[in-house]
């Protein structure tokens, strides 16, 4: 399985991972890569299924992401790392501190569903629309939890959404359809920091902020006037954070 990834910042520097929302590709981090490649060797990468990477027949599970990103880590011989991810990268980070906890040093989960699989038929209904009619069906819905109506400069998100392989997108939400994190938040060793958002429509802050008090020593923060995907809309409030978090 190859994953499509861009590397920036020194090579012999502490190495960060950043995984996309479902539907999104490695260049929805533009907002962050130039702030971090100044201290990390930077790894964005895009999920299976999706941008640059290989797009193999669903569905897919998380063990099959997170099988993924270990590969991709001894790949480019990476030992540890720590990891940044939002939405559904924001998932898989809570997994890979859950099931690999000796290669990850620290973790930031942003906006992350910690258990979709409460809720199945809402990603195997999207997963069957998706496959049908494409991901253009669902871009106009997503575009309205991901951003609040005064943030307009959308068009590059659209855009990576409608060039999202159909068949990666729909075998992604399978993947959620079945995920529940919650049993092993306690065994998390890693120092985690978790963001959410006030107008989160995708993924509620009450469900993150109830991750901060099962997760050891994790630290919350939440930030106001935005929607789900903050990293793209708030560049200038989760970039210090994210730097604080993995100094």
């Amino acid at each position: 399985m190859r994953l499509n990834y861009v590397e920036t910042g020194p090579a012999d520097a502490p190495a960060v991972l950043l995984g996309a929302s479902l539907g999104a590709d490695h260049s929805m981090w533009e907002p962050q890569v130039d702030a971090l490649s100044q201290r990390f060797r930077v790894i964005a990468f895009d999920h299976r299924g999706h941008g640059g990477s290989d797009v193999p027949e669903g569905p897919y599970t998380f063990d099959d992401l997170g099988g993924d990103v270990l590969g991709l880590l001894d790949t480019l011989e990476v030992e540890q790392a720590s990891y940044v991810g939002i939405s559904l990268g924001g998932a898989l980070g809570l997994w890979l501190a859950q099931n690999a906890p000796d290669r990850f040093h620290r973790i930031v989960a942003i906006c992350p569903p910690s258990n979709p699989a409460a809720t199945p038929d809402v990603w195997t209904d999207r997963a069957a629309q998706v496959r049908a009619e494409g991901t253009k069906a669902i871009v106009d819905a997503t575009l309205g939890r991901w951003f609040l109506p005064e943030f307009t400069d959308t068009e590059p998100i659209r855009q990576m959404l409608l060039n999202c392989p159909a068949e990666g997108y729909a075998a992604c939400c399978e993947a959620l359809s079945t995920l529940n994190l919650l049993p092993g938040l306690g065994s998390i060793t890693a120092p985690v920091l978790l963001i959410t958002t006030d107008s989160d429509a995708s993924v509620p802050a009450e469900t993150v902020v109830h991750l901060a008090t099962e997760i050891p020593g994790a630290h919350l923060e939440v930030i106001e006037n935005a929607a789900h995907l903050v990293t793209y809309s708030h560049p200038e409030v989760v970039n210090p954070l994210l730097l604080a978090h993995l100094a």
